[in-house]
């Protein structure tokens, strides 16, 4: 048979593009282009062993990259299993290029096995999702998704390619996707307003989000925040967004309630948001979440998040990092000698306030020395003495991030990436993930016990593919989290605390994930006493392959209840 198929044409237009990973799990109806692979061995098939996992990796590789990053999903089971990772994807603004396939266009009236509106499944968790049902169109179809995907505001976009689609000969040229430039600049008027705004203020604050890490703008969103005094928190975010130890940055607003939030975001009398939306909550505040004479300034790319649920006096839809680099040149040329000392005034009160708490929260810890269960802190302050510097996190610890982040804070770009778009498991394949984007560096990811099941698969990828990360499970023997959820139920609604619920013990039976790493290929070691750290870490770090450590940590279970009520 003459020339290409399509089987042939879509790897070479990924190729292309750049796309020389393909995170996936095979299935019957993918077979033709899985087959073509082997005539391209420039293109790396990252096998995983669930189609969560998949997605999941590929978020890490995105991440790591900031560049559009291949999947391959089997039809609707494997869709199916997807849907919590791509939806993550989607509030994470990850550009995942998901493809699909599916038995043929000739079977669609058919109704046969597995049939299913597979574009209808994915359009809610992705920017874009269609069919191609037209050989003369497979190509033209790819690099429009992988152009949505690229485009700020970026996220998951879906491709089903029917078999038979794929199996017929393909004309289309091959060439790269045109990706379109967002560095848009704002209007100087609004730029001046803006100034004008946060210099009158005495309380200014600032909001920031993955827009500023995208466009590369941390440096310029400190000097903004330098120049007025203001306070800085990250709102929706997985990436750095400000050098973490920077006496202005004061962590994040939270996610899961707005009254929590509420007292944060009401201080300021003018409010600066930069890439984020307000507010990310599980549980957002209702009302108005600003002081009711303060004035707020939303810049970002994403025109739909502006002004979405709270009000906004100017709105600029334009490019953070140039945006804040011409605010910066517009404060420094209006400020006044009587402006700058009550700035200085405020970023030295701001950075004491912070040295405080820090001390605080170390001299807590210090309490925990010696003591057994075994506590973060005595895990994170002594990994950060032996990480290298250069070091990337992810982080999926959770209830246990804050000792994580206290000993090992982030502070450059492209080395910390956090959970984010609320679903479980992404820690160990997002590990992954950033391991292959950074072969050169040590990746350690952090993931609960309850977390780390949703994809304990993951590990075995990563011995298959010769991928060194390194994985530490935070095992408290619960959902930590539900169960700190709950208190706050209770007390919202004045009930009495009691028993947490059954669902949320994870004590019985106990979970061994030393033993479950070594099943799937990787060298590990269970962690239960304070002086059997320094060995383990070591050992963690000894060398440039898969070492996982079970760390049992402090934990709320009844074991005992949990084998009495929950027999059958």
């Amino acid at each position: 048979m003459a020339g290409k198929t399509g089987n042939q044409k879509i790897i070479e237009q990924f190729l292309a593009d750049g796309m020389d990973h393909m995170f996936g799990n095979p299935g019957t109806v993918e077979q033709g282009f899985l087959d073509a692979l082997a005539e391209y061995p420039e293109m790396k098939y990252i096998l995983t062993l669930q189609e969560t996992i998949a997605v999941m990796a590929g978020d890490g590789y995105a991440r790591a990259t900031q560049k559009p990053t291949l999947v391959q999903l089997h039809s609707s089971p494997g869709i199916g299993n997807a849907v919590g990772a791509i939806y993550q994807a989607k509030r994470g603004h990850a550009p995942l290029v998901v493809i699909g396939s599916d038995a043929g266009v000739k079977y669609l009236n058919m109704d046969a096995q597995m049939a299913n509106d597979l574009v209808g499944m994915m359009a809610p968790v992705t920017k874009y999702s269609t069919m191609v049902t037209s050989s003369k169109s497979v190509l033209r179809t790819l690099r429009r998704a992988i152009k949505i995907a690229s485009t700020p505001p970026m996220g998951p976009v879906y491709v089903c390619l029917p078999m038979d689609i794929l199996d017929e000969i393909n004309d289309e040229p091959v060439f790269p996707t045109s990706i379109p430039s967002t560095r848009v600049a704002p209007a100087a008027e609004l730029i001046k307003q803006t100034a004008e705004i946060l210099l009158a203020a005495k309380k200014p604050m600032i909001f920031i989000g993955d827009g500023v890490a995208y466009s590369g703008a941390v440096s310029e969103l400190a000097k903004v925040a330098e120049l007025l005094g203001a306070e800085v928190y990250g709102v929706e975010f997985g990436d750095l967004v400000m050098d973490n130890t920077h006496p202005l940055y004061q962590g994040s607003t939270g996610h899961m309630f707005g009254e929590f939030s509420l007292p944060i975001t009401q201080k300021g009398d003018a409010n600066l948001i930069v890439g984020t939306y307000m507010m990310p909550e599980v549980f957002p505040g209702l009302d108005d979440i600003y002081a009711s004479d303060a004035q707020v300034i939303h810049i970002d790319l994403n025109a739909y998040e502006i002004a979405k649920n709270h009000r906004v006096d100017i709105g600029i839809v334009s490019d953070p990092k140039l945006s804040l680099k011409e605010l910066a040149a517009a404060i420094e040329e209006l400020i006044t000698e009587e402006q700058k000392l009550a700035a200085a005034a405020r970023v030295k009160e701001i950075g004491d306030l912070k040295a405080e708490k820090l001390a605080k929260d170390k001299k807590v810890d210090l309490e925990q020395v010696g003591k057994s269960p075994l506590h973060m802190s005595q895990f994170a302050s002594v990994l950060a003495e032996k990480l290298p510097a250069d070091a990337i996190i992810f982080d999926e610890a959770l209830t246990n991030s804050p000792p994580v982040t206290r000993y090992i804070p982030p502070t450059i770009p492209g080395h910390y990436f956090a959970t984010r778009g609320g679903s479980l498991g992404v820690g160990f394949p997002g590990a992954i993930g950033a391991k292959m984007a950074n072969p050169d560096k040590t990746v350690i990811g952090f993931s609960g016990d309850g977390g780390s099941m949703y994809t304990i698969q993951a590990l075995w990828s990563a011995v298959r593919h010769n991928t060194g990360a390194k994985f530490v499970v935070c095992n408290n023997g619960s959902y930590k989290l539900l169960q700190l959820n709950i208190d706050v139920y209770w007390k919202e609604r004045e009930i009495q605390g009691h028993n947490q619920p059954l669902p949320f013990d994870l004590s019985y039976p106990a979970i061994r994930f030393d033993l479950l790493a070594q099943s799937l290929g990787v060298d590990s070691v269970r962690v239960e006493k304070e002086e059997d750290i320094p060995a383990a870490i070591d050992r963690m770090l000894a060398d440039d392959k898969p070492f996982l450590i079970d760390l049992v940590l402090e934990g709320n279970y009844k074991t005992d209840w949990v084998v009495t009520n929950c027999a059958q």
